[in-house]
């Protein structure tokens, strides 16, 4: 969902308990973020910092008239739902949701408290929304890219660094919108006269991230490599570990968020994650 669509919409059903709340100036309202990273995460921290400044910027404030309640749920699939049930149950006016699995396991426990998401790649494809144009239900946002973008990460690592002729792409199978990215992936490297090679990692575990290293480290052996990074809450929380991973076998790599270059990244190509958390402010 693009930019002025998201605006658009929020002016809509995700919206609608704060501002009309905000004229009647009576008790202290509740807005809940369920994220995925965690709280003290640098990342986090801005983003929820961006989202308190537009709230501000529409007086609402902690100190007055609103509480903000936050739960983390990271790489763990069964903290996700505990998570998610937990939220409901403390009965916001709307949930600031980030990323598919936090919206899907909200959807299972709600489908009356509005819920506004960001980094979403395919919210149509994952059954989030009725259409682009009018999503209907209780869930509306926007979505982090749009799934062509995956050529364009695989383009972007071939004009910096023209020798890649082979590609490892990390990613989680078990993502919906995986596929999408991956597909688009394909789609370039047969005109880019790339080889790509995907790499699983389903969450954050020891044993996943194991796995990742020794994948890395053998598709490692040979030259000409480099590697593509998507968008999943456990590549998310691993960024600094995979960051260390690539540099360590010498692969370039190009990565979806700002973030990931700061964690170490050699360079990303994507949206600004702490701009959705302003706007999702409405």
């Amino acid at each position: 969902m693009k930019r002025r669509e998201f605006i658009t919409l929020l002016g809509g059903a995700a919206t609608w308990p704060l501002a009309a709340l905000a004229e009647q100036g009576e008790r202290a309202r509740r807005i809940g973020m369920l994220i995925n990273l965690p709280a003290d995460d640098p990342e986090m921290l801005a983003r929820i910092a961006a989202l308190r400044k537009g709230l501000k910027a529409l007086r609402w404030t902690e100190d007055s008239n609103l509480q903000i309640d936050i739960r983390q749920y990271g790489g763990d699939f069964d903290h996700i739902r505990v998570a998610a049930k937990e939220m409901v149950g403390l009965s916001p006016e709307v949930i600031v949701a980030y990323g598919p699995p936090g919206v899907a396991a909200l959807r299972l426990e709600t489908r009356t408290i509005p819920i506004v998401f960001t980094q979403v790649s395919n919210p149509l494809g994952a059954g989030f929304v009725a259409s682009m144009q009018r999503p209907g239900g209780n869930i509306t946002g926007f979505s982090s890219a749009e799934l062509v973008i995956g050529g364009k990460w695989l383009q972007t690592l071939k004009e910096v660094v023209p020798s890649v002729t082979r590609c490892a792409v990390i990613l989680n199978p078990d993502n919906p919108a995986q596929g999408g990215y991956l597909g688009a992936i394909e789609t370039a490297a047969s005109f880019l006269s790339v080889q790509t090679t995907p790499i699983a990692l389903r969450d954050s575990s020891d044993a996943e991230l194991s796995a990742m290293h020794r994948a890395v480290e053998a598709f490692a052996q040979k030259t000409n490599g480099g590697m593509l990074v998507l968008p999943d809450f456990a590549t998310i929380s691993l960024r600094r570990e995979i960051a260390v991973l690539a540099m360590r076998h010498r692969l370039p790599a190009v990565y979806p968020f700002r973030y990931f270059a700061t964690s170490g990244g050699l360079m990303s190509y994507g949206v600004d994650q702490v701009e959705q958390s302003r706007l999702a402010a409405g």
